[in-house]
């Protein structure tokens, strides 16, 4: 029995590293080949945030739309803030600071603008709106921030 007990303990050891090597060449060739989808887990979704439970009614400000209506030549024709007629930018402006004031009270960083432009509205309207809604310089040279948050409506099938 003695001599068995010699014989089992000279076991050959099984060298691991050439088969090492074939799987790490495997899982290197499957990633650099791999093409991953870029819209894959994309879902395009806009979930609305939750709301803190000693948030007050009164918190809440509605959004201000800003709708600018065109002519065949591209001209600003109309502009309404919330259904109501506004001259011009500056106008648009005074009606802004009125809605949220400007200053550490102001609630300029909660109210939400949404530009609704016709499709063949000239640029330089929409550019001077998002001006007179986001902001304006004071004669002293310091500017005074109004509001931040700037989207545009989704364009509209026809």
């Amino acid at each position: 029995m003695a001599a068995k007990r010699e014989s089992l303990s000279d076991k050959i050891a099984i060298d691991m590293t050439p088969m090492i090597d074939v799987v790490f060449q495997l899982i290197t060739f499957f990633m650099l080949t791999l093409k991953s989808v870029i819209s894959e887990g994309d879902f395009d979704i806009r979930m609305p945030l939750g709301a803190s439970a000693g948030a007050a009614p009164e918190d809440l400000i509605p959004p201000v739309r800003v709708k600018m209506t065109a002519g065949p030549s591209g001209e600003r024709t109309s502009m309404t803030m919330n259904g109501q007629q506004v001259g011009d930018f500056d106008d648009l402006r005074r009606r802004i600071i009125d809605l949220v004031g400007t200053g550490p009270g102001s609630n300029a960083d909660k109210t939400e603008v949404e530009l609704d432009c016709d499709p063949t509205l000239k640029y330089e309207n929409v550019i001077r709106a998002v001006t007179a809604v986001s902001g304006m310089v004071q004669p002293d040279g310091t500017v005074v921030e109004l509001i931040k948050k700037i989207k545009f409506a989704p364009p509209k099938k026809r």
